[in-house]
């Protein structure tokens, strides 16, 4: 074979850049319950379906013949790959290689403004970041001169944001670039307790304002999930993380120019649940489990929800209604009584703006007594944040469903409302609308008549309960006020049917995409 000498080192580069950063820093890896580049990417995609690019990337070592006698891989693996027979790019840092830091590349593989972004963006399917790497480090100034920032811009990575779905996971304690990168996707996720994220670590942290904290206390899952929202989910191992990231793909196109995959599915349409009678309490003032009424209306274990820790007066996720997919928005009465704060609002906007992106009809289960009040609603900027979810849902181009199921008060309940593209709104018997609920808005209507009365207590109680009688939805449904009154086990069949007409309008807005694509 007259070509034997350099299929054999080709088979050589091939079998070193299989050994990583060498046995003990995989050991030391393992040690710290994190998997390897290779590991991850393995657990992601279909089986036998990665396509690697640029495995013989790397500084090899030569001896005084010129034969190579070892190569230190690149701490980048990237490639092209398969999740449930769809292509997807992947591409991470190597951490056992210099902690994941930059290769010093004549062009990048990976990371903002590299190859495999360019790959994604030009084979127009979804990016997947698997992150765990620190970025930049100070140590660049020994080549005699720092650089302007900016080479490594993130123009490729907004970009994508408005072409395809961009996953980002995670998976170790990420600062700099890669944190950024982190936040540049339509959906995140972090692994508790080995991932962290921030814009520095605590030793810049400590140096620059003399706090001394862990990575844990700066950026773990309780500050960088619950707290900030700056990521979406938290998994409790890498296993969880990387099916988070292939359940969310399976619900969205591969990207903005086709339809969201359909799912056969073996579950009636005309499925009736009589749980659904006894979810909601006769009592107004008593809270329920609206999770309960989002498992029982959607397909068999299909809902994924995002953000559950964060903002959690409102409920939003991906189900599929008779194999169709659909994003849920739910207020929560267990928390805040489902009233709308300034991190409900923040994750309202990012999910609505995603569902219009990628042409996701929505469904609104609408129990919502308005906006959050009082002094620290508003130090948060709630009527603002608030507004910016109200515009976002306006802007939207995609059919949206409401069922209103308790209270529906206030610019807080505006998210069901708009003119300027066709909206469906039904009401169970439960239902309760207007601009201010009864009771405080006889407070503020009827101040002066309160004050003046004898027993000013029993003249507000005499007073919301003569409103509470033309509070009826059946009075609004005569004037049409909503389009329909129906029983609660038959919200399902009504939505599956919905959401299957919808596609018709779907199909043409294929491609109609916000040139800025979804804010992060």
């Amino acid at each position: 074979m007259s070509w034997e000498k350099q299929l054999e080192e080709l088979e050589f580069r091939r079998q070193e850049s299989l050994k990583l950063g060498g046995e003990a820093n995989v050991a030391r890896q393992h040690e710290f319950g994190k998997k390897t580049i290779r590991e991850r990417i393995d657990l992601l995609l279909d089986k036998t379906s990665f396509l690697e690019v640029g495995q013989l990337t790397g500084t090899g070592e030569y001896d005084e013949n010129g034969n190579i006698v070892k190569v230190t891989p690149s701490p980048y693996v990237c490639g092209l790959g398969k999740i449930d027979g769809r292509f997807v790019c992947v591409g991470g840092e190597d951490f056992t290689i210099r902690g994941g830091t930059g290769g010093g590349l004549e062009k990048r593989k990976g990371g903002q403004g590299g190859f495999i972004e360019e790959m994604a963006a030009d084979y127009l399917c979804p990016m997947i970041n698997l992150i765990d790497g620190a970025g930049a480090s100070v140590t660049e100034a020994a080549k005699g001169y720092k650089r302007l920032p900016g080479k490594d811009a993130m123009d490729r990575s907004v970009d994508l944001l408005g072409k395809v779905p961009v996953c980002s996971a995670v998976l170790g304690s990420v600062a700099g670039g890669p944190s950024g990168r982190a936040i540049l996707s339509h959906f995140s996720v972090m692994v508790d307790p080995t991932s962290q994220i921030f814009a520095a670590g605590p030793p810049v942290v400590e140096r620059a304002l003399g706090h001394k904290l862990t990575k844990q206390e700066l950026g773990g899952p309780a500050v960088a999930a619950m707290k900030g929202g700056t990521i979406d989910n938290v998994a409790k191992s890498e296993e969880e993380a990387m099916d988070m990231i292939r359940r969310f793909l399976s619900y969205l196109p591969s990207n903005v120019w086709e339809m969201a995959p359909r799912v056969q599915i073996d579950d009636p349409i005309d499925r009736k649940d009589d749980a659904l009678l006894d979810i909601v309490p006769e009592n107004r003032k008593r809270a329920y489990n609206m999770y309960k009424i989002i498992k029982i209306l959607v397909d068999r274990d299909s809902f994924f929800e995002i953000q559950p820790g964060f903002g959690k007066s409102i409920i939003v996720g991906f189900a599929r209604f008779n194999g169709y997919t659909a994003g849920i928005v739910a207020n929560n009465p267990m928390v805040l009584a489902g009233a709308m704060d300034a991190n409900s609002s923040r994750k309202v906007t990012h999910f609505a703006s995603l569902c219009n992106m990628f042409h996701i009809p929505m469904i609104h289960l609408l129990d919502c007594p308005g906006f959050m009040l009082g002094l620290q609603s508003e130090e948060a900027g709630t009527l603002r944040f608030g507004m910016g979810a109200t515009f976002e849902v306006f802007r939207s181009e995609v059919p949206r469903l409401t069922v209103a199921i308790r209270k529906a008060y206030g610019m807080g309940s505006g998210l069901s409302f708009t003119d300027h593209t066709l909206r469906y709104r039904m009401a169970w018997p439960s239902a309760e609308f207007g601009s201010l609920p009864i009771e405080g808005g006889v407070a503020a209507a009827y101040r002066r008549e309160i004050a003046a009365a004898a027993d000013p207590a029993k003249r507000t109680a005499e007073l919301e309960a003569e409103l509470l009688k033309f509070s009826s939805p059946f009075r609004s449904a005569e004037h049409f006020s909503v389009e329909d009154i129906i029983d609660p086990r038959e919200t399902r069949y009504r939505l599956c049917m919905l959401v299957e007409a919808a596609q018709g309008r779907i199909k043409t807005l294929l491609g109609r995409t916000p040139t800025y694509g979804v804010r992060p």
